[in-house]
C-alpha cells in the first residue's frame, strides 16, 4: 500500500471516531490530545498512524471501522505498516 491510501485510510478512520460519541473520549484520554488538536494534526502522518494504532488496541473497534466504512479488516493494519513508524518489529 503507498502513503497516500494509507493517509486517506487513517483519515476515514479519523472521521469515523470522530463520529462516534462513546469512542472518542476514550481515544482523547488515551492519547492526552484536545479536539482542536485533533483537527490541527489530522494532516500529519504520524498523527494518522496513532489514530490507527489506538483503534488496533480493540478487534471490536476495527471491525466495527471496517464494517462501517465498507473496508476489508485488514486495510487498516496495512495502512498502518505504510505509516511512519509501522515497519518496527512487534514484539508481541
Amino acid at each position: 500500500m503507498d502513503r497516500d491510501s494509507a493517509e486517506t485510510i487513517a483519515l476515514r478512520a479519523l472521521g469515523w471516531l470522530a463520529g462516534n460519541d462513546e469512542l472518542l473520549p476514550v481515544f482523547l484520554g488515551a492519547t492526552g490530545v484536545s479536539e482542536a488538536e485533533v483537527r490541527a494534526r489530522a494532516g500529519e502522518p504520524e498523527f494518522l498512524a496513532s489514530v490507527l494504532d489506538f483503534l488496533a488496541m480493540d478487534d471490536a473497534w476495527i471491525t466495527g471501522f471496517c464494517d462501517d466504512s465498507g473496508l476489508d479488516y485488514t486495510l487498516p493494519m496495512r495502512a498502518r505498516m505504510a505509516l511512519p513508524g509501522g515497519d518496527l518489529p512487534s514484539w508481541t
